[in-house]
């Protein structure tokens, strides 16, 4: 019997052990899924490096096309999702609730990256001059152009309906853009950031126009995307979408701060100029991490022209589809 109480007793600190309660439980993974463009490999490098990190959460990043963002805002296989304003919108009309956690871009003051780009030998000065012509955009029904093309309305008074406009417009996969241009299957283009950052270092095309410049001077900084998850995940898990936000902004901010540490190693990594970075985030665009008044402002105003363009019937309530807990400053 004392052999087995004995037992008992040297047994215990080892089980004790197993269930400590003050033992650190194991880290909650938040999948992010996020555009598949150099740019935002800086972004996150701070999170992907270990220069950002967190005692509550791992993030799990995942890079992705347009399409395959839209798919995975639709499936909500992820628990953060990179959307366009619109895509809230038209989430929203499809009764796809989704909850706005901070925006992920907004035009920078300077307003550079959103330009039409025609050939160096075209005869084409001015953006009036399109009436007639082929326009190619990476994706026709996105954020991006829609301020484009709201831009080329207001400036030139052109008329911009994707059927039956002053020009044919037409869609190209981004990549591919540059070549259709320089081959003449287009008239003009708008070519997406690290095009157009190369395009002014090369001089093989010139720009025409910058949109951007022109919709800052009329409504102020507009946003072209936001991150999004789900009101259930939300709810399940709060603190660790709070602690998501947090770091977002600051691999942000790590990357504008460290700039000779994280635009070279991205650069290598993407091939392309290390400057580039530098334009991105100095001329082109701002990276809030937040999503406050001036923010809130962007959106409704970005969905107001969208109604204007026909490209949503009606908006949201931006209140319904803002997560209580996004991050304001």
């Amino acid at each position: 019997m004392k052999r087995r109480v004995f037992l008992r007793l040297t047994a215990a600190p080892a089980i004790l052990t197993l269930i400590d309660p003050r033992r650190p439980s194991a880290k909650e993974n938040v999948t992010h899924a996020y555009l598949l463009d150099p740019a935002f490999e800086a972004v996150l490098w701070a999170i992907k490096n270990g220069k950002v990190t967190s005692d509550v959460i791992e993030i799990q990043p995942t890079p992705l096309n347009i399409p395959a963002l839209i798919q995975a805002t639709a499936t909500k296989q992820y628990d953060v999702v990179m959307t366009a304003v619109l895509g809230v919108a038209a989430a929203a009309a499809r009764g796809l609730e989704v909850r706005i956690l901070y925006a992920s871009q907004q035009f920078s003051e300077h307003g550079e990256g959103g330009g039409i780009w025609v050939r160096r030998d075209s005869p084409i000065t001015d953006i009036a001059q399109l009436r007639g012509k082929t326009v190619g955009s990476f994706a026709l029904r996105s954020t991006g152009w829609m301020y484009a093309r709201q831009a080329m309305a207001k400036k030139a008074g052109l008329n911009v309906a994707l059927e039956g406009g002053d020009f044919k417009q037409v869609e190209i996969v981004a990549p591919n853009l540059p070549g259709a241009l320089a081959a003449g299957q287009v008239d003009a283009a708008a070519l997406i950031h690290s095009q157009a950052y190369r395009a002014r270092k090369s001089g093989e095309f010139r720009n025409i126009f910058d949109a951007i410049k022109f919709m800052n001077e009329r409504y102020g900084r507009l946003i072209p995307s936001v991150d999004v998850s789900f009101p259930e995940k939300l709810a399940a898990r709060p603190q660790a979408f709070r602690e998501f936000t947090r770091m977002f902004k600051a691999s942000a901010e790590y990357a504008v701060a460290h700039r000779s540490e994280v635009f070279p190693a991205v650069a290598k990594q993407a091939n392309i100029d290390p400057d580039f970075f530098d334009w991105w985030f100095g001329r082109t665009t701002d990276v809030p991490g937040i999503f406050g008044p001036s923010q809130e402002k962007a959106v409704v105003t970005a969905w107001e022209i969208a109604k204007e363009l026909n490209m949503i019937k009606t908006a949201p309530d931006l209140k319904k589809v803002t997560w209580e807990l996004a991050p304001r400053a």
